[in-house]
């Protein structure tokens, strides 16, 4: 069993959203990790009344082995490359390997802009940007999304998500300026461990919550 239990990602948003509430946030903007990060990311915009939006950020996945990340690549104009080169040792994951796992994920990145309609990313240029996913295991998606936003300058960056490990939450403190995680279990096993229902969020949900926050939040852009 589980240390903490969350039933659904939507749940476990209005509990990590009422922990955010509790402070005031500089011209706050969420940013999701799609897919999974969306519907808890929702539950904050809502709270927080700030725009939500997505950081465009793929696993790149290890030989025979998807599920497992090497490493994983954020979209923009320098897409940023986060690459554990211990893993991608221990897997196999050679250089041209990992160049094609990029290429593929470029290309679903691409993809899923177009579906989203995530084409014209909300400014986070000297505001609070908050990072939100449904939880972390090895960081890697995590780190490579905040090494991207650091260079958008933003004033503040927070990440917030609602468990991970305590080590993994240690290597990330240094690329953000703070880290507000609701359960940090020891025995950790998956993310998904820690939810009743875990199932996969789609396509058609990610646009929906997306056109939903626009409800409360008009900055945000198609």
């Amino acid at each position: 069993m589980p240390i903490s239990s969350f039933q659904d990602r939507r749940a476990a948003g209005k509990e990590l959203a009422s922990e955010l509430a509790k402070r005031i946030w500089h011209d706050p903007v969420i940013l999701a990790l799609p897919r999974g990060g969306v519907p808890v990311g929702f539950e904050i915009a809502k709270k927080l009344r700030a725009p939500l939006d997505l950081v465009m950020v793929r696993k790149l996945g290890a030989p025979g082995n998807k599920e497992f990340a090497v490493g994983a690549i954020v979209d923009g104009e320098n897409p940023q490359v986060v690459i554990d080169a211990d893993v991608a040792r221990m897997t196999g994951a050679s250089d041209a390997y990992i160049e094609r796992a990029k290429e593929a994920a470029l290309a679903e990145i691409g993809r899923r802009r177009v579906i989203y309609g995530a084409m014209n990313p909300v400014s986070v240029k000297d505001r609070t940007v908050i990072v939100v996913d449904d939880g972390i295991a090895t960081g890697s998606t995590a780190r490579a999304a905040l090494e991207s936003i650091r260079q958008a300058r933003p004033a503040k960056i927070v990440l917030a998500v609602p468990v991970a490990p305590p080590d993994t939450i240690a290597s990330l403190a240094s690329l953000c300026d703070e880290v507000i995680c609701l359960a940090k279990p020891r025995s950790f096993q998956a993310v998904g461990a820690h939810y009743a229902d875990f199932g996969q969020t789609s396509d058609r949900e990610v646009v929906e919550y997306l056109a939903r926050a626009r409800e409360f939040s008009p900055e945000q852009t198609a």
